[in-house]
């Protein structure tokens, strides 16, 4: 309760692009709904609508809705006026108020918002960069693209906006890319970045050294398991790192990877009634243990539900 009713503070600076005579809504109150909304899964302006309505009476209580709730198109109007950049300055300052120091994994990925394209007038659909924090289960910040390739460019200015002492960063594929581990080691933080097709040569390098280890004491290979079983669903995980030095410099002989102390895989094995399907990854790592390596690889599937 307590953090909603601060948001009245929060969004009272933001400036209300709508001329006197259209103001059927005071701005804090649409502000606060969207965002009461969103944090609950809402997506999109309908659900926003639906979700103050089925809410109606607590937010009666906290709000001054003398016509109720906004409606959807009430909602799409007045974030399309809005500055985005004041926008987000003022949530942040929400967010740090209630969560001032954030550690933890913290995963970033990319998602295309569904219904945001318009082919007919040749608009693509919104990509989404987003950072979420996992231990605090929300969002730290989103940049927007107009494609999936563009996260390359847009992570790194994502990553200017945290702090990211203390926290492991989580990336797919997209974003494996040597300036991006320097900046988070930079930044002060850890990574776990995954391997595919971007890096093939490497990844390529990385399975053979893995199908290796069993056949050569010497990488002495760090292992832990998990076992995951619920509504006829089996789900059995092996972590491994190696951190070998050796390995390490022949793998990256040139040092181009910052701070990388082990690479990991994850191999994780379903079985659903009579299916059963396995599944291999990759990832460089500026850390060893095997058990940090499984709580952010965890972690990082959180994001999907960003």
């Amino acid at each position: 309760m307590e953090e909603v009713l601060a948001l009245e503070t929060v969004f009272a600076q933001v400036k209300d692009p709508r001329l006197e005579r259209t103001k059927k809504h005071r701005l804090r109150d649409i502000l606060i709904i969207a965002i009461c909304a969103t944090i609950c899964g809402a997506e999109g302006w309908v659900e926003m609508e639906e979700f103050g309505k089925a809410k109606e009476e607590w937010f009666t209580e906290l709000l001054e809705l003398e016509h109720g709730i906004p409606s959807h198109d009430t909602f799409g109007r007045v974030f399309a006026l809005l500055d985005p950049k004041e926008l987000q300055t003022e949530f942040r300052e929400w967010v740090l108020g209630i969560c001032p120091h954030i550690q933890g994994v913290i995963a970033i990925d990319g998602k295309t918002s569904r219904g945001s394209g318009a082919a007919e007038q040749g608009k693509k659909p919104l990509h989404l960069v987003s950072a979420w924090s996992v231990e605090n289960r929300l969002v730290l910040a989103q940049l927007a693209t107009e494609e999936k390739s563009n996260e390359i460019t847009a992570i790194p200015l994502l990553l200017q906006q945290l702090a990211l002492k203390g926290c492991l960063v989580t990336i797919d594929a997209m974003g494996t890319q040597v300036k991006i581990a320097a900046q988070i080691i930079e930044q002060g933080g850890e990574y776990a970045l995954a391997l595919k097709d971007n890096q093939k040569d490497l990844c390529e390098e990385v399975k053979a050294t893995f199908a290796l280890a069993p056949h050569d004491q010497s990488l002495l290979v760090e292992e832990t398991r998990t076992l995951n079983k619920g509504h006829g669903r089996l789900e059995r995980r092996t972590y491994q790192t190696i951190s070998d030095p050796d390995t390490l410099r022949y793998l990256d002989p040139q040092q181009r990877w910052a701070s990388l102390r082990a690479v990991g895989m994850v191999k994780a094995e379903r079985q659903i009634g009579e299916e059963r399907s396995c599944e291999t990854r990759y990832y460089l790592l500026s850390f060893p243990e095997a058990e940090l390596f499984a709580q952010a690889v965890r972690g990082h599937w959180g994001i999907e539900i960003v």
